[in-house]
């Protein structure tokens, strides 16, 4: 007889960045300035990801697109690959993502791809604790997850190989 698995994901849907604390305000500003300074002439979708590390330090990161489609990368695996390259030992506390269109100022919803979120578990799974994720969402709500594994519950990592 087949059983059922239920999947029960909580995430707090925040109606503006007042309700913020102080350190994922400034994650998602240091995340919507680095969108500006995205490489996506193609798409003219700019995309920002911020990191906060265990010791405060923010690292950054926005997509990088290419002709040679798809040798472009995604702002979240542009951060913590960089991260990870300066600093390889430290925890990540927060991941902050964000988005919006060349042609507009306000931000939209962003939802990292599914190449993005198998990369956040990797670290969330090398550092052994979850990492708390904060997302634009629609109409100037952010939503905030308590760990990479609300984005991808069924995971692949080394314990599968």
């Amino acid at each position: 007889m087949a059983s059922e698995l239920n999947i029960q994901i909580c995430i707090d849907v925040l109606d503006s960045a007042e309700e913020l604390n102080q350190q994922e305000r400034d994650a998602m500003l240091l995340a919507q300035e680095t969108a500006n300074d995205a490489y996506a002439p193609y798409s003219n979708f700019l995309v920002g990801a911020a990191l906060v590390l265990e010791d405060d330090t923010m690292f950054k990161g926005s997509n990088q697109e290419n002709a040679a489609y798809p040798s472009g990368l995604c702002a979240e695996r542009t951060a913590l690959f960089a991260m990870s390259a300066y600093y390889p030992n430290k925890k990540i506390k927060l991941i902050a993502v964000t988005a919006r269109r060349r042609s507009e100022q306000h931000f939209l919803p962003a939802m990292p791809c599914g190449a993005c979120r198998q990369v956040m578990a990797e670290y969330e799974h090398k550092q052994e604790e979850p990492i708390p994720v904060l997302l634009q969402g629609p109409e100037g709500k952010f939503y905030r997850l308590r760990s990479v594994s609300d984005l991808l519950p069924f995971q692949f990592n080394r314990e599968h190989l």
